[in-house]
């Protein structure tokens, strides 16, 4: 009996670890009526397109091995965008926004940091390149990041020039960036002013997961669709 027990127990203290870790639906049945769509099936990469052949699907996740970019097929305006991800020791990847397929996402679109700001690797960055930072232009607050290999659920929203940001809950970047004049990092952003493009991850090598991937569009601003998508 005292055996049993503890077996009940046991599996009563390591049921919230193995459910953080285990796929979730990729859109509940209250997003959806709030008209969420998944943006990734967790099975393939059916909607994407890129560097999709350096990305592996592993338990429902994509995963950057080795790296590179890739992109949803469609554009996106104006929209929430809700995801997961997991990040490795002293991982480094982003989330491109009103994005072009050509150029460097941080400047020919928007790129929102996805780091492990606190890996000492990282001890001497710019606080426009820490976690959820809009990549040289925004720095994001600190502090809403979960334990590496633990995972984080972020929102962004995009509604005409503002972008919010919010991590595990906090909100780390709430921005106007159409008054915007000059940049923290002393570069030239021409994709701050993009009205649409593609939404994608920004890998640099690390195996970053992404998982349960919706977004929602918000109004007659989002016309973004690719002829033949």
């Amino acid at each position: 009996m005292t055996r049993v027990i503890i077996l009940v127990l046991f599996a009563f203290c390591i049921t919230p670890a193995l459910a953080d870790d285990a796929p979730k639906a990729e859109t509940s049945a209250e997003e959806a009526k709030e008209g969420f769509v998944s943006l990734f099936d967790g099975k393939t990469f059916d909607g994407w397109r890129g560097a999709v052949k350096k990305y592996k699907i592993e338990d429902g996740a994509m995963v950057c091995k080795p790296g590179g970019d890739v992109f949803t097929k469609n554009k996106y305006a104006d929209f929430i965008l809700r995801f997961e991800f997991k990040l490795p020791p002293g991982g480094n990847n982003g989330v491109a926004i009103r994005c072009p397929l050509e150029g460097t996402p941080a400047y020919a679109g928007v790129e929102i940091q996805i780091l492990d700001d606190g890996h000492p690797m990282y001890k001497d960055i710019e606080p426009y390149q820490m976690h959820g930072s809009i990549y040289g232009v925004v720095p994001a607050k600190r502090g809403a990041l979960k334990p590496v290999g633990q995972w984080n659920e972020e929102e962004i929203v995009a509604d005409g020039s503002r972008i919010k940001v919010t991590l595990n809950g906090k909100v780390i970047v709430d921005a106007d960036i159409g008054k915007i004049e000059k940049t923290l990092d002393g570069r030239p952003h021409p994709g701050l002013h993009n009205a649409s493009g593609h939404i994608g991850w920004i890998g640099h090598g690390d195996p970053v997961a992404f998982r349960n991937v919706r977004i929602k569009e918000l109004g007659a601003r989002d016309e973004g669709r690719e002829a033949g998508d």
